[in-house]
């Protein structure tokens, strides 16, 4: 049952592909998007100075400390669980039928994991859009290593990233891959913001 209200969902899936980590990728942790140079050019910086790669992963540890409320995270992307998903957005285990959003603002899932190379490059716009968004659109993220159950079980992610946008009323959408931000913000203005 749980399957159908994804399968609708799925149906209207925006096909936003130009780069993503495949379903291969998802499954075995891999990422063949990745810049090779950059990942050098950390390691060696790392080498000399190794607050670098801690103060470039101190965003991560905010937002996760940041999510203990949606106020809280006003105006931040918030990662979040399982457990805060069924709790603050929709519950598929009560409700395996029908979506039934619990937000009282329109929301933005990001699918995610930390070794996608597209993954990373979609981060530092989703920050640019909880700011721009402030009070109008919540942003969150969800690693989908870590929940593996709603990642890959409810929502059948199979290449990352995968943005999830939820208006007030309707349907869920869902788009796959790195888009630039301006179609984000297409996006957010005619999906979530439409008046």
């Amino acid at each position: 049952m749980l399957k159908k209200i994804f399968n609708v969902l799925l149906t209207g899936m925006l096909l936003c592909s130009i780069s993503s980590c495949s379903n291969s990728e998802v499954m075995n942790g891999t990422d063949t998007n990745t810049d090779v140079s950059e990942e050098v050019a950390e390691e060696a910086l790392a080498e000399k100075d190794p607050t670098i790669l801690e103060a470039s992963n101190s965003n991560e540890e905010v937002l996760s400390v940041s999510n203990e409320g949606s106020n809280a995270a006003e105006g931040k992307v918030r990662k979040i669980n399982t457990e805060t998903f069924i709790a603050e957005i929709f519950d598929y285990k009560s409700n395996p039928t029908k979506w039934v959003y619990k937000g009282s603002k329109p929301a933005i899932i990001d699918f995610y994991a930390d070794w996608c190379g597209p993954c990373k490059r979609v981060a530092p716009i989703m920050d640019e859009l909880a700011m721009k968004y402030k009070g109008q659109v919540n942003i969150y993220k969800i690693n989908t290593d870590e929940e593996k159950e709603l990642s890959g079980s409810v929502f059948g992610i199979r290449s990352i990233p995968s943005i999830l946008y939820i208006p007030l009323d309707g349907q869920p959408m869902m788009s796959t891959g790195l888009s630039s931000k301006d179609e984000y913000i297409r996006q957010i203005e005619t999906n979530l913001l439409k008046k």
